[in-house]
């Protein structure tokens, strides 16, 4: 009876000083689209100061038992074509969208109905880039999280629309879900966590 007591404590002492899960999250989209300001308010650092990112930055978040290290890669034109070198191994891909300009959302791919997940169809429109990344063989079937940010812009698009837009109800192959956010104030930031880290729980 005592060794099962004690072998049941060394059991509970394992368990509590188990690490988390580490899970590799990619944070993708178009240069000024609050990549940065997101990771930066999830790790609960200063987002007043803001610079472009010019590579890339890594940060862990814990969020509900996991440890989640987020790649956040820069997103001007000329640095897309390197965002395949991080591919590799990712377990949730996050795709940002400042949901205020307008003006580039059909390079991101919003309003671009029908063909937009053709991979043929985006060789012709390589800016396209949210297709293009769900067309990617090494991104086949991870989950994809859009934050709609930029929410506390009286301008910003709501989310049910940038979902429309996208056509994300035609997604098929992983499961996905789009958030609206503040980069900013951190409003929608943990709710989008929230639903990686229960996703990741049903795999």
């Amino acid at each position: 009876m005592g060794w099962n007591y004690k072998g049941l404590l060394s059991l509970l002492r394992k368990l509590k000083s188990a690490p988390n899960r580490e899970l590799r999250i990619l944070l993708l989209g178009l240069d000024n689209a609050g990549k940065t300001t997101i990771l930066k308010s999830l790790a609960s650092e200063d987002v007043t100061h803001i610079t472009p990112t010019q590579g890339f930055n890594i940060k862990s978040v814990q969020s509900e038992g996991f440890k989640l290290n987020v790649w956040d890669i820069g997103g001007q034109r000329k640095i897309r074509p390197y965002w395949r070198n991080y591919f590799e191994n990712t377990d949730v891909l996050i795709y940002v969208i400042d949901s205020a300009d307008r003006k580039r959302f059909e390079e991101t791919g919003v309003y671009i109905f029908t063909t937009l997940w053709d991979p043929y169809f985006c060789r012709y429109f390589p800016f396209l880039e949210l297709a293009e990344l769900l067309a990617e063989e090494k991104l086949c079937g991870v989950p994809l999280l859009v934050y709609a940010n930029k929410q506390d812009l009286l301008n910003a698009a709501p989310a049910s629309e940038l979902a429309e837009g996208l056509n994300l109800p035609a997604i098929l192959d992983r499961a996905w879900q789009i958030q609206a956010c503040s980069a900013l104030s951190g409003e929608g930031l943990k709710d989008g966590l929230d639903w990686v880290c229960k996703n990741i729980k049903r795999k």
